[in-house]
């Protein structure tokens, strides 16, 4: 890795869990690595554009007592620019490498395909099969019901909360569903937590993708796929939870027999419609 004082910044705030406005100054810093040390934490502030408490709180974050302790250890760590050529990977790139890191490691966890194959086959026996994401979660929510309603007889999609939320979840329980899959993405809705206690007392087992093992919603979840999320941009990217969802569905297809029927009953019909132009 480069030495270069972006980079030392960048080795500094990788993994950790901060708000966008905390992300907004770690930018920030990075883009003025070289004159970063020698900052007051008010000239810190209007550099990213945020308040000085603010900044206080960040250093805070990253586990300095204030932003006088956060000044002297870059002042100490963070090496002054040595007037290479190289050119160093702006935030952009460093996003983009981060998903990538975060993808390879899916695929070491994927090595052992048997706990998304006991999930996929739990999902696959539900009729109906409610799948619930809220708030940064409903993307990945929908694009899970979008396509799995193309092999599975009965998919409802629960990206609303609200008090009608365990009622939804009650109606699925009386129609027969005997699981639940949740994406579950930080920041971690309350809601998100009570809805799946209520599932599994409701005697649903509970299959969610979340960004780590660790996630508030593991200790109410029955089988648990992690896939990371990128955190180099001031809103978290969720391109393993996303993929991890797509390679559970594939999983699932293998579960339902009638999956490619459906599928081509699917084609047909939308060539019949013309709904595609493609």
């Amino acid at each position: 890795m480069s030495d270069s004082p972006a980079a030392r910044l960048q080795v500094l705030f990788e993994g950790r869990r901060l708000t966008p406005t905390q992300r907004r100054i770690a930018h920030c810093m990075v883009r003025a690595a070289d004159e970063v040390p020698f900052l007051s934490s008010v000239e810190l502030a209007e550099l990213a554009g945020v308040s000085q408490p603010s900044v206080t709180r960040f250093a805070v974050a990253l586990g300095f007592d204030g932003y006088p302790a956060l000044r002297r250890h870059l002042r100490e760590t963070v090496p002054p620019a040595t007037g290479t050529t190289e050119s160093e990977p702006n935030e952009y790139q460093q996003a983009v490498a981060g998903e990538m890191e975060n993808l390879r490691r899916l695929a070491e966890v994927l090595a052992d395909p048997a706990p998304v194959e006991r999930a996929a086959a739990l999902l696959a026996a539900s009729r109906p099969l409610p799948v619930l994401g809220l708030r940064a979660a409903a993307s990945q929510a929908f694009g899970f019901s979008y396509f799995a309603a193309k092999v599975h007889p009965d998919v409802r999609l629960l990206d609303e909360g609200g008090t009608m939320l365990e009622d939804r979840i009650d109606a699925a329980v009386r129609a027969g569903a005997s699981a639940l899959l949740c994406f579950a993405l930080p920041r971690h809705p309350r809601e998100v937590v009570d809805a799946l206690a209520h599932a599994r007392a409701r005697g649903l087992s509970v299959v969610t993708v979340a960004d780590s093992a660790f996630a508030p919603v593991a200790a109410h979840t029955d089988l648990l796929l992690p896939a990371a999320v990128g955190t180099g941009l001031a809103f978290d990217t969720a391109c393993g939870p996303m993929l991890l969802g797509r390679v559970l569905l594939e999983a699932m297809c293998d579960h339902l027999p009638d999956a490619q029927a459906r599928l081509e009953e699917f084609d047909g019909k939308a060539a019949a419609r013309g709904l595609f132009v493609d």
